[in-house]
């Protein structure tokens, strides 16, 4: 029998042995490719003092390459149901610990305090359920956890999303959130021919290394972020419409939107997607003052 979680004929067996069935509410789908689940690993740079975090282990296919790999994996479970099976799948490996719990509910930060006191360095390593990965990735990046980056399979469609660059249909909020705090890139695209059961779409690997500092320099992250959720409410409308409808009393402060946008010679009628990170910066900064 092959040694490796991740083949097609051992992971039957592991999910006959244990009688255990796809939960759609979960977004579970399952690895079968070793190659695959290498190259994940290799993208990450991990070594044998790094520290690597995984969410949703599944039945421990990307955890075991994780093992082998890094000095320690601590991943976060919520089915329970996985449990007994991770158990015994990652009994090899006395370098992995699984925490049952809800990855967006936990402290990460504590558990890193606990866990990696000894690690160079960690990574968040995981291949993310479809229908929380943009929560989980912004809950790493806003907690300010000490990770030295992600590298995570997702949708392809989200990870365009993630890299796209201004003036392309893809480039939105979620691209200036996750490139605010990280250096973004897609580094392999995934079919959904190597799951089990297969997903609907394909996937992507997408490598986010965290900036030292953020991307540019704003008076105040949380306004800058709503400023650039505004600026894409509705992406045939004009900047100039979208701030006045979706920021607290736009309408009333129309005149200071129109001034803000002056001062940072940005034309009210050019739309969000072709604004850049430093402009949305500039414009954020020069509105703030009005809408405290």
């Amino acid at each position: 029998m092959d040694k490796d979680i991740a083949t097609p004929v051992r992971t039957r067996a592991i999910l006959k042995k244990y009688g255990f069935s796809f939960k759609k509410s979960l977004g579970q789908n399952f690895l079968i490719d070793t190659n695959i689940l290498k190259k994940i690993v290799s993208f990450a740079g991990l070594t044998d003092e790094s520290g690597a975090i995984e969410i949703g282990p599944g039945i421990g296919a990307l955890t075991e390459q994780l093992a082998r790999t890094a000095k320690k994996v601590v991943a976060f479970e919520i089915d329970q149901r996985l449990l007994p099976i991770l158990k015994d799948t990652l009994s090899p490996y006395p370098n992995v610990k699984i925490i049952h719990q809800d990855v967006l509910k936990a402290d990460i930060q504590s558990v890193m305090e606990d866990e990696f006191n000894d690690a160079g360095n960690v990574m968040v390593v995981a291949n993310l359920p479809y229908y929380v990965t943009t929560p989980i990735i912004m809950k790493l990046l806003e907690e300010h956890l000490p990770i030295r980056g992600i590298v995570c399979m997702l949708q392809k469609e989200v990870a365009d999303r993630i890299s796209a660059q201004p003036g392309t249909k893809d480039y939105g909020s979620l691209s200036i959130a996750i490139q605010y705090y990280t250096e973004a890139e897609t580094v392999m695209i995934v079919p959904k021919t190597v799951f089990v059961p297969q997903p609907n779409v394909d996937s992507a690997v997408i490598r986010l290394i965290k900036r030292d500092k953020p991307a540019v320099s704003v008076k105040d992250e949380t306004f800058f972020f709503q400023v650039t959720k505004a600026s894409f409410a509705q992406r045939r409308k004009t900047l100039l419409n979208n701030l006045t409808s979706q920021l607290p009393d736009g309408k009333q402060k129309k005149a200071d939107i129109l001034a803000a946008l002056a001062a940072c010679e940005i034309d009210p009628a050019r739309r969000g997607e072709t604004l850049s990170l430093e402009e949305f910066a500039r414009l954020s900064n020069a509105l703030y003052p009005h809408f405290q």
